[in-house]
């Protein structure tokens, strides 16, 4: 859901949809920036959620594939996926019950813009190690980054991190021609979206208790940032 796709700014913002190969008899999705962008993800999560196991919520799972991956490689922590969409809920249990992974738990509901997330009610622990968010809050409203900030701001243990992986600004500059245009039609689609500033997050994360710790720069022009309190 960024150029991850390559310099076009299409973009999608629900699986299956517009184009997008459509699901598998039993549900499943496939994305095909998952094919791309995996291999590079996992290195640096398994970086930096080597040892000590713990629980990680995945914000906004699309498809579940990354979770599925994920999971096969850092078999000591326990990949909490979640969504909105009613397709990517669907397609996230198929490919758990594909996979049958132990430490792949069921596709939690999670609405990021909401101040409650009701983690409780659906089973989920209270604290995380890590609450990590691939391509979701450059095709959703500004609500939905300060959602997840101050859901990490309640949600992460005391040493835990959040981490995102996307196309951002730096301070207000573009680093790639791509990412400028993606951006633009981005924003011609829905004036909500767009690719967000590192400096607007700086700012999102202060008020919730947290600094940028690292950004690290990715393929594709994207880059992962990781906020720690």
């Amino acid at each position: 859901m960024s150029n991850d796709k390559g310099p076009s700014p299409r973009h999608v913002a629900e699986f299956g949809k517009d184009g997008m190969p459509p699901p598998a008899a039993d549900g499943r999705l496939d994305a095909p920036a998952f094919h791309r962008n995996h291999e590079p993800i996992l290195a640096v999560l398994a970086r930096l959620l080597a040892g000590g196991g713990g629980d990680v919520l995945e914000i906004g799972s699309g498809t579940g594939q990354h979770a599925v991956e994920f999971c096969r490689v850092l078999a000591d922590v326990t990949w909490w996926p979640s969504d909105n969409l009613d397709g990517h809920l669907c397609s996230i249990a198929a490919w758990r019950e594909h996979a049958r992974l132990p430490n792949l738990r069921p596709p939690a509901r999670i609405d990021a813009s909401q101040v409650d997330w009701e983690l409780a009610s659906q089973g989920l622990p209270p604290a995380f190690k890590a609450m990590f968010c691939a391509n979701v809050i450059h095709i959703a409203p500004w609500p939905v980054a300060q959602g997840i900030f101050a859901a990490a701001g309640r949600h992460l243990e005391a040493r835990g991190r959040l981490l995102l992986y996307g196309p951002f600004r730096r301070d207000g500059v573009h680093n790639s021609a791509g990412n400028e245009a993606f951006d633009e039609g981005l924003r011609r689609d829905n004036p909500e979206w767009g690719v967000r500033d590192t400096a607007d997050l700086k700012k999102l994360a202060a008020k919730n208790g947290f600094r940028l710790a690292e950004l690290i720069e990715m393929p594709a022009n994207n880059a992962f940032l990781v906020f720690a309190r």
